[in-house]
């Protein structure tokens, strides 16, 4: 008798389970996390610091304090105001546990303000950027002398990592792409990829920017590679921050580097035509017509080289060079966002009109409402909190609209670290800098990019978002004289619509009344850059409450100064937490509003140790895992999983346990300092890749022990491996990403056989049961390319076509059992949605047990199978949340009828985070990654959990 088995389908180019909101933390900054702390303050692993005359409270896993408050110690009167902090920091080695500060921390900036000075200093580990390692010395100075009054920020103290690379940056960049394409693709299959020879190019380049220390336990050493382009799915622009293991060349951290709402500065380096010589002359007084029709003035200029007005104001911004700087509106009309993100398009120009009074095509194109708009965020910046542009220092500030996608409506907005970007609106939504709120967003994102520089990923991610949402509806507020009280004054996006009511428009509401303990969800960093939306209004909803309460001037202050003074960029709520709650001491806010200032973010349950508060109805096996990009697999009673150690600065290792959860969890794979990931098994054998230096090998080694076996090594691979009694499959990529199948004998692997890899003919997503091989085929037939869904008799050597795709169609991963073969497919009828089909072995019997149309129909991109049941992973949408959709799984009877209401679909467990990676063990039982409680574990449920509510 056979052991019920997991066969494991991947989509093209893999499904790779990411890391969770918490597990970024976890496996990569264990001491302040993208994310979370998951330890309350009190838990430091090394000794408290000495007592201080001040407030002192611990790092975590560092031995330098997180925040030092309400001291007044000398520092050097002479010299700059960061070699003052380096020399402070050095005479006080018993307290701030600093090395040499003079070598490991490097200026980052200092702003002064009302006879303060604040000094950013950049961690460096043996002369290497550390990633998020940032401490911030505060100094009042006064008749010549400088007093430190506070310390905060993060320098890692346990950072032993070498700094020599054994990986290049032109494979480090090479490895990055491929990881980048394999993340885009994990939720959009339906897109074909460009065909070498035949529709051009990689739609993505990467560009590396040397080592960067990242600072997880000891430290990890990698190489940095920014990866730029177009999404191929969807055509959006795609800005990524990439690390690649320095030794292994494996990507353990990806995030986006565009900050969204739901080239060189023209005006400094490369100058528009005729701006450098009118610096002097007087500004120029236009109007022009909102898109809510409102007239308003405007400050423009005239271009004397195009015998225009222009949308340059030179009224607001004094450079410190004396030159002065600009505000400017661009015309970007049918650009595609691709092509303007993090990179200045050519032959654009600024928004010119024969006279000062700009007409209809400046107001449809949302030009006026940028160029209004921008001006007022600016001068609220400067009169509220003096600060002089973006970054401080008179940074020209320049906005594009009418941005498409692809020609097609483009409902977004975002600054790419350089400029605005306003998309063109559609039939609904007016373009998007119509809304005041949305522009301030998007510039406060630049305001926070040239202060705290929260990383945009997990939970510091999310306080970007809240904090870019909270000055953007400040500012709206402010301009429009609109009460703290107002019950809408929380929306934001609500005057986007031409016919929605604002309630119904708005993209997210800061009164919406989410807490960490009902409402934060845990995703992975390849959905929503590890929820910097989904978990926005949890920490922004806070901020808001103490606005209602306190009123606008105050908390504006409180926030501006948390975020210009204490926060550094790996903060998560915790920290945001005390930084404001610093901030309301050091501007000698009453007791009664710093009680409700810590009320509000209690409401929000962003109090110390929240996260240990979350829950979930699923049995857990394997505990943080500290990975990313490796899938689970399972079969034949076990599973197997990639795990690093618990502050996740080793490379992974493999791991195998029994589905019932007795006994304990086998090492695999060698600890070699390779990276061994996506794992499978059938119960007897566990298969997995394993990435260093030289390439990837695929490796094997029996459960019940012995020698590790190599059966396969090539420059790359995708990730889908597979195996069942003594089959093996695999995907594999050559050079420029093309991708083939491989299946081999365990017995004898030298003597594989490989389908694809080349320029005209491709295959993808393979799965093994009963010898028995399925996997998708791309094939150019007499000019024509034929995609088809095709199983192989490893025996006999039998290849059967089960269904040939229509030309519009797109096809997934598979998943094989004894019986029937599984497949998902986009067949263009329903965007945003696929289907799961089954056929059997013989290619007869074909059916959609999900269909891509009616009420049901799922956005499917992963499947798994067992000989009883199926189960896929799909994207839902939140309930609480709109325009976001988080990973949740789904289960079928493999074999009934779709009309049986025995084969009905249910969710395989209520748990709120993101469920990945699904693996079946057998029968109903499947394994996943799941992500709810902020940190991604090995969890299991034996049968469906039916409908969630």
């Amino acid at each position: 008798m056979r052991h019920p088995r997991r066969v494991r389908g991947r989509r093209r180019g893999g499904r790779r389970a990411q890391l969770s909101a918490r597990s970024g933390a976890a496996a990569l900054f264990s001491a302040a996390a993208l994310v979370v702390s998951t330890a309350p303050a009190h838990a430091a692993t090394a000794a408290a610091p000495p007592p201080s005359p001040g407030e002192v409270v611990p790092g975590q896993r560092t031995q330098t304090p997180a925040l030092v408050q309400g001291i007044r110690e000398q520092a050097p009167a002479t010299g700059s105001a960061a070699s003052a902090a380096r020399t402070y920091l050095d005479g006080r080695q018993s307290r701030y546990r600093i090395t040499d500060a003079e070598h490991n921390l490097v200026p980052a900036g200092t702003t002064a303000e009302d006879g303060r000075d604040v000094v950013r200093l950049q961690q460096r580990h043996r002369g290497v950027p550390v990633l998020g390692g940032q401490y911030v010395v505060r100094m009042d100075k006064k008749r010549g002398e400088r007093v430190v009054t506070g310390t905060s920020g993060r320098y890692f103290t346990e950072l032993r990592t070498g700094t020599t690379a054994e990986i290049g940056e032109t494979l480090a960049v090479e490895r990055a792409v491929e990881a980048v394409l394999a993340e885009l693709s994990t939720k959009h299959f339906a897109a074909k990829p460009p065909l070498d020879g035949d529709e051009g190019e990689s739609p993505l380049k990467g560009t590396a920017h040397g080592l960067v220390v990242l600072p997880t336990g000891t430290g990890i050493l990698t190489q940095h590679v920014t990866v730029h382009g177009t999404d191929p799915a969807r055509g959006e622009p795609v800005r990524r921050e990439v690390y690649i293991d320095a030794h292994a060349g494996y990507p353990v951290l990806q995030y986006s580097g565009i900050r969204t709402f739901g080239a060189p500065r023209p005006a400094a380096g490369k100058p528009a035509a005729g701006i450098a010589e009118q610096q002097g002359r007087a500004a120029e007084k236009g109007t022009g017509v909102r898109l809510d029709g409102t007239a308003v003035a405007l400050d423009v200029d005239r271009d004397e080289s195009r015998g225009l007005y222009v949308l340059r104001d030179r009224s607001r911004i004094p450079g410190e060079d004396g030159a002065g700087n600009v505000l400017s509106v661009w015309d970007a009309r049918g650009r595609w966002a691709s092509d303007v993100s993090g990179q200045w398009p050519a032959d654009i120009r600024e928004f010119g009109s024969p006279t000062p009074a700009f007409g209809a095509e400046a107001t449809d194109s949302g030009a006026v409402d940028a160029h209004w708009a921008a001006g007022q965020v600016y001068d609220y910046f400067k009169s509220k909190h003096g600060r002089n542009s973006l970054d401080g220092h008179g940074m020209t500030i320049n906005s594009l609209v009418g941005i498409t996608n692809y020609g097609q409506p483009y409902v977004n907005a975002f600054w790419d670290g350089q400029k605005m970007v306003y998309g063109s609106g559609d039939a609904e939504y007016r373009p998007l800098s119509a809304g005041m709120d949305v522009v301030g967003h998007e510039m406060t994102h630049g305001v926070i990019e040239h202060s705290a520089n929260l990383v945009y990923a997990g939970q510091s991610g999310a306080m970007n978002e809240a904090i870019a949402d909270y000055f953007g509806n400040a500012i709206e507020a402010d301009v429009y004289g609109i009460p703290e009280a107002d019950p809408d004054g929380g929306l934001i996006g609500e005057r986007l619509c031409r016919t929605k009511t604002p309630r119904d428009c708005a993209l997210r509401d800061l009164n919406d009344g989410r807490n960490t303990a009902r409402s934060f969800i845990g995703v992975g960093f390849a959905h929503d850059n590890g929820g910097v939306h989904i978990n926005s209004t949890i920490f922004g909803g806070a901020l808001w409450d103490a606005r209602e309460d306190l009123g606008a001037d105050v908390t504006d202050r409180i926030v501006y100064r948390a975020l210009t003074q204490y926060l550094t960029p790996l903060d998560g709520f915790t920290e945001g937490r005390a930084a404001v709650l610093a901030a309301a001491k050091d501007l000698k806010v009453a007791a009664a509003g710093q009680k409700a200032l810590r009320r509000a973010f209690t409401a929000h349950g962003i109090v110390p140790g929240w996260e240990l508060s979350l829950g979930v109805d699923s049995d857990r096996l394997l505990d943080r895992v500290n990975t990313r990009g490796t899938n689970l697999g399972a079969g034949g009673g076990w599973w197997v999983a990639s795990k690093s150690n618990e502050n996740g600065s080793e490379p992974y290792s493999v791991w195998a346990g029994r589905g019932d959860g007795k006994g304990q969890p086998k090492l695999m794979s060698p600890n070699d300092g390779r990276y061994h990931v996506n794992p499978a098994t059938d119960g007897k054998t566990v298969v997995w890749q394993a990435y260093g230096s030289a390439g990837v090998d695929i490796l094997a080694r029996p459960l019940a022990g012995g020698p590790v076996k190599k059966l396969w090594d090539g420059r790359s691979a995708g990730s889908s491996v597979d195996v069942d009694g003594d089959v093996v499959a695999f995907d594999y990529l050559n050079h420029g990403g093309r991708r083939g199948v491989a299946y081999l004998s365990l017995k004898d692997p030298e003597n594989r056989v490989q389908i694809g890899g080349g320029t005209y003919h491709r295959a993808y997503s393979p799965s093994v049961s009963h010898g028995k091989v399925a996997y998708q085929e791309m094939r150019r037939v007499r000019a024509e390319y034929a995609w088809t869904t095709r199983v192989v008799d490893v025996t006999t050597g039998e290849n059967k076509e089960i269904q040939r795709a229509a030309g519009t169609t797109s096809l997934g991963p598979t998943a094989i059992n004894g019986t029937h073969l599984f497949w998902l497919l986009d067949e263009g009828v329903a965007e945003g949605r696929t289907a799961l089909r089954r056929a059997a072995l013989d290619g007869s019997g074909v059916v959609d047990l999900s269909p891509q149309t009616g009420p049901d129909a799922l956005n499917a991109y992963d499947v798994t199978v067992s000989e009883a049941m199926v189960t896929v992973g799909a994207y839902i949408p939140d309930t609480e949340i709109r325009n976001e959709s988080t990973a949740k799984l789904y289960q079928f009877a493999a074999g009934g009828s779709p009309e049986d209401p025995r084969t009905r679909m249910n969710r395989v467990s209520c748990n709120r985070g993101e469920q990945a990676s699904a693996s079946a063990v057998g029968g109903s039982q499947v394994v996943w990654l799941d992500a709810t409680t902020g940190t991604t574990s090995v969890v299991t449920r034996t049968r469906p959990t039916g409908r969630c509510g």
